[in-house]
């Protein structure tokens, strides 16, 4: 996308608990929220915050794969449910797999840009602990090329990045990298508890790193990854308002108190192809470059980001695409503590997919949900120092192997 034509907002963001196995609530027996719960929730929360739904002119939902797990289509004829006030108003229903959420903001950016809206609605929702893990893990695959699905493993994304975990382990050596995948789930977690939306919040365990560690079971799970490297099984929502400066004025908020989106990077690779280099996230690599030149700014220049950890090799693949690590440097950069909290560039601050949870629809919109927060200083617990020199926020969504991807750049409002 290219240089915003107007001002463009992030505001009144509100998340539900990441539910799923680590939270103390959770009982895989025992009945749960429904789908329409998480929305209703997450809805009400922002049109509480906005003033209520009179400010709203439009509502955007990103899912995946309710259809299966819920089985529920139309999510967009659930928006009017969240409040009556809603009713009879434009709503969109919009799928990239697990970048779902980002592509529900970029749809309801363009709806602010094509001045059709003032203020969007927007949500990100999945409920995925309906079926076995297993099952699940079908269901996910399907975010990958039908013809590799045929020929490919039972966990077929978890396969996937652990043959990316292996390619590196051959290019960059396996030790540094199995212990910066062990320093990234450590981080993920240690966040996480100052988080209480958070999935792995009620984590106690000791020795993070050394549990990390435990070699892979490739007879059971997968070659070059444990399920400590995997994002969890997850149930959740986030919403945010997307508004003009005309939308934040008239539900009354200072832009002060919201974020400004000052650039967006899209990218699609064809799902058909295989990656050319497993050491590289191309497609990610892209829209972060299209982002930054966006916004006329460098990565010297980000305070805190946000990126799609659905394995901790991706983690550590994200700094390299980024630009903050050179090729083949992003285990060093992990392990010299530079994604830390107190790091140079601090990652994932409420635990990212790895420690908040990865409701796959919702990721996105959480992304975006958790930089309002930092760079308004709403962050509670879980906030960090934004250092005046360095204001900008970069949240990074990933559908698929590397192949939907959806990048923004946030300051705070002025």
């Amino acid at each position: 996308m290219k240089t915003l034509r107007r001002k463009v907002y992030v505001a009144a963001g509100s998340n539900t608990v990441s539910m799923g196995t680590g939270r103390k609530e959770f009982h895989p027996k025992k009945p749960r929220p429904g789908l329409e719960h998480y929305i209703f929730e997450a809805g009400r929360a922002v049109l509480a915050r906005v003033g209520g739904a009179g400010h709203i002119d439009e509502g955007v939902i990103g899912n995946f794969m309710a259809g299966r797990f819920n089985n529920q289509g139309n999510l967009a004829a659930l928006i009017p449910a969240i409040d009556e006030g809603l009713l009879w108003k434009p709503c969109s229903r919009v799928d990239g797999a697990c970048c779902s959420g980002a592509l529900a903001l970029v749809a309801a950016i363009k709806s602010v840009l094509a001045e059709s809206a003032e203020m969007v609605l927007t949500i990100g929702v999945e409920v995925q602990n309906t079926v076995k893990a297993l099952y699940g893990a079908d269901i996910l695959a399907t975010a990958g090329w039908s013809s590799e699905r045929k020929a490919g493993h039972a966990y077929f994304f978890p396969g996937k990045f652990s043959d990316r975990a292996g390619a590196c382990f051959a290019k960059n050596g396996r030790d540094e990298t199995r212990q910066a995948m062990a320093r990234w789930y450590r981080i993920a977690i240690e966040n996480a508890r100052h988080c209480p939306t958070a999935q792995e919040y009620h984590n106690t365990t000791g020795d993070l790193e050394a549990q990390a560690m435990a070699e892979p079971t490739p007879e059971t799970f997968v070659d070059h990854l444990t399920v400590f490297d995997c994002s969890k099984v997850s149930d959740g929502a986030s919403a945010v308002a997307i508004a003009s400066e005309a939308g934040l004025a008239r539900a009354g908020i200072a832009p002060s108190d919201a974020v400004e989106v000052v650039a967006v990077g899209q990218v699609e690779a064809d799902l058909t192809r295989p990656p050319a280099d497993l050491t590289r996230l191309e497609t990610t690599a892209r829209a972060v470059q299209q982002a930054l030149e966006g916004a006329g700014i460098t990565v010297a220049d980000l305070g805190t980001v946000e990126t799609h950890d659905c394995f901790t090799i991706a983690g550590i693949l994200a700094t390299e695409a980024i630009g903050l690590a050179a090729p083949g440097k992003g285990s060093a950069f992990v392990l010299e503590g530079n994604t830390a909290r107190t790091g140079r560039v601090p990652f994932n601050t409420t635990g990212g997919l790895i420690g908040w949870g990865h409701p796959t629809g919702a990721t996105g919109v959480h992304q975006a949900v958790t930089i309002w927060e930092q760079l308004t200083g709403r962050a509670g617990a879980s906030q960090i120092d934004i250092a005046p020199s360095r204001p900008y926020g970069l949240s990074v969504n990933m559908g698929g192997d590397d192949k939907t991807v959806v990048t923004i750049v946030y300051r705070q409002g002025r």
